[in-house]
């Protein structure tokens, strides 16, 4: 599900991928507004579902990251002001969603910029982030050792 929510580098917000034009990419903004507006091939993309988290032994996908932020705010939006929040509120509030995450490596943007696109995509109506994802890879897994 987070392969096709995209985020857009110089522009603010999430953005649902509809379909592919002849030389663009058509998306939609996600949020009440549903705007449609083509993306080129100047602008820097990336899927959510290739970002992850750094964490002291290896990567945590995006997804899962998400997924447990989730899990801990029950399906709300978080209520923190994450905008004023200083670092140390920041680090310990993502300490209970990942607690392993390397301190030196994820930066108080990157916790900033998480809850913002989770705060997005809970208003959005997404309430699944990881186990679509993992479900998937297992089959594939699964079909290429069969």
């Amino acid at each position: 599900m987070l392969k096709e929510i995209l985020s857009i580098s110089g522009k603010s917000g999430l953005y649902r991928l509809l379909t592919q034009g002849r030389n663009s990419l058509i998306v939609e903004t996600i949020g009440p507004e549903k705007r449609r507006m083509p993306i080129y091939g100047t602008d820097k993309v990336i899927s959510l579902g290739d970002i992850a988290m750094y964490t002291e032994t290896d990567e945590r996908p995006l997804p899962q990251v998400l997924q447990s932020l989730y899990d801990k705010q029950e399906g709300k939006t978080v209520s923190m002001d994450f905008k004023k929040a200083s670092k140390e509120e920041l680090f310990g509030f993502f300490a209970e969603i990942l607690p392993d995450f390397d301190r030196d490596r994820v930066h108080p943007s990157d916790i900033k910029k998480l809850i913002q696109w989770y705060n997005l995509l809970v208003e959005g109506g997404f309430t699944r982030f990881a186990g679509q994802e993992s479900q998937e890879a297992a089959a594939e897994t699964a079909g290429e050792e069969a």
